[in-house]
């Protein structure tokens, strides 16, 4: 593969578009290797207008219908070796079936989805479009045959391996370098479609990140089309270049693989018989003797749940006393989602840091960087009972990682707590201020007593009551 050093140095030399004199002279060329084939203009290429001065043609010069088809060949050739994607010319559109369902996933409308948005940005290159998923599952076929489409139809395009710009940006250090880091780093991040495959693959230094970013924040803040291949986690990826993938204004991601990975036992405190208990159906907005501010807030809450169930977005935190119905409307929302498919981690927060403290131990056969990954880069995370834990800096600083993490990228989130935790104290103060901002989090205190507290029956008279007692 040519390096994008040769492509630059060749391409400084010389404008990816013909101009006149590039076209003349191949047209010449082009007569003394032919015999006369074209009868329209004697194989000279080019006609000429026989109209009388004044005429709007007259001194036209314009291309033979022979010679269009040759020019738009030689532009197309221009742009594929421009573009760095010969080495995958054959994959195009045309080598794809839609509707082929990776090995790794569970919906075989995902390929499809993604396989037409591929279609949709190739005819018309507007805004950012990601595609996800693990290795073999189609990514880079998709992006370079958007990028071959884009030639075919005279669009400049450019396709870089992540790693190898890297490594290129690097060698222009050099005493040796024939291209300036300037002049490389400025072709890259101004090409009218940039496809960056297997963002995340790099070498995670700081310069890397620094280079990253300022490339992608350059094309963000332009609206510049790209194209971005990613198999890991978001969370992952530097915040600030996260950031800017997560951004809907522009761009659109599409996972191509939405397997549900198992969730470690230390991290699932779900069970089905929470699960067939707490519903939505089963809720009551009356409470236990609650007030009328109370009924009003267990209606505002249910509602919220129900919202947040069909679509995850940002965060939403229950507050309350204990048994005020918190957790039955969070386990309501992950049974919902659980009848989506959609992958979630639902943990009680004293347990989660019960598990990653073990992890420390010699005999443990979980590694604690899988289980942390699992909470901090959860597609959706539930935290149950936040602020029940232990108050140590040891799980002061783990919490504060997991919510920062979070609420810089804006994953989904549902955080039930008891009001006691919304104190203003040294230990909660940095991790209530995320919970607090409105632009992330929708809070939402409960103001009802608390549901288990409730006589036994109710409903029942003295005397059936004691009979029901005496059995």
């Amino acid at each position: 593969m040519e390096s994008l050093g040769d492509i630059l140095k060749r391409l400084t030399q010389r404008n990816i578009f013909a101009s006149n004199k590039d076209l003349n002279n191949s047209s010449e060329q082009y007569q003394d290797s032919q015999a006369i084939d074209c009868k329209i203009c004697g194989d000279k290429a080019w006609l000429t207008f026989g109209a009388p001065v004044g005429h709007p043609n007259f001194g036209k010069v314009l291309p033979c219908e022979c010679q269009e088809e040759r020019l738009q060949e030689e532009r197309v050739e221009r742009l594929l070796n421009f573009s760095n994607l010969k080495q995958l010319y054959r994959y195009n559109f045309e080598t794809i079936d839609p509707t082929r369902i990776a090995e790794t996933s569970q919906d075989e409308n995902l390929y499809k989805i993604a396989y037409d948005a591929a279609r949709k940005f190739a005819d018309n290159p507007t805004g950012w479009i990601i595609l996800k998923g693990a290795t073999g599952v189609g990514k880079t076929h998709l992006a370079a045959a958007i990028g071959n489409q884009l030639v075919t139809n005279e669009h400049p395009v450019f396709y870089v391996f992540v790693p190898d710009l890297l490594d290129h940006l690097r060698s222009t250090y050099g005493p040796s370098s024939e291209v300036s880091y300037d002049d490389l780093f400025e072709q890259v991040r101004n090409t009218p479609v940039l496809i960056l495959d297997d963002l995340g693959a790099q070498s995670s230094t700081p310069w890397a990140q620094e280079k990253l970013y300022q490339l992608l924040n350059h094309r963000f803040n332009l609206e510049m089309p790209t194209i971005i291949t990613l198999e890991k986690s978001l969370s992952t990826l530097d915040e600030q270049i996260a950031r800017r993938i997560l951004d809907k204004r522009i761009s659109t991601i599409y996972e191509m693989d939405k397997s549900i990975k198992a969730v470690h036992p230390a991290l699932d405190t779900l069970d089905i018989q929470m699960l067939k208990r707490m519903k939505f159906e089963t809720f009551d907005v009356n409470g236990n003797k609650a007030d009328i501010q109370g009924r009003e807030t267990l209606d505002a809450a249910l509602r919220a749940a129900k919202s947040f169930a069909k679509s995850p977005e940002g965060w939403l935190t229950f507050a309350g006393t204990t048994g005020c119905g918190k957790t039955h409307l969070a386990v309501a929302m992950a049974g919902e989602w659980r009848k989506r498919n959609l992958p979630l981690v639902f943990t009680f927060v004293p347990r989660l840091l019960d598990h990653l403290r073990r992890t420390f131990s010699a005999d443990s056969r979980i590694r604690y960087d899988d289980l942390f990954e699992q909470i901090i880069a959860a597609p959706i995370l539930v935290l149950d009972d936040l602020g029940a834990e232990s108050s140590t800096s040891w799980a002061e600083e783990k919490l504060y990682q997991i919510i920062v993490h979070r609420h810089n990228l804006r994953l989904p989130t549902v955080i039930t707590s008891r009001d006691v935790f919304f104190k203003d104290t040294s230990y909660t103060e940095p991790i209530v201020s995320r919970i607090k901002d409105p632009t992330v989090n929708i809070l939402i205190k409960i103001g009802a007593p608390d549901y288990r507290n409730k006589d036994r029956y109710p409903d029942q008279k003295p005397d059936k009551l004691r009979r029901t007692n005496a059995r």
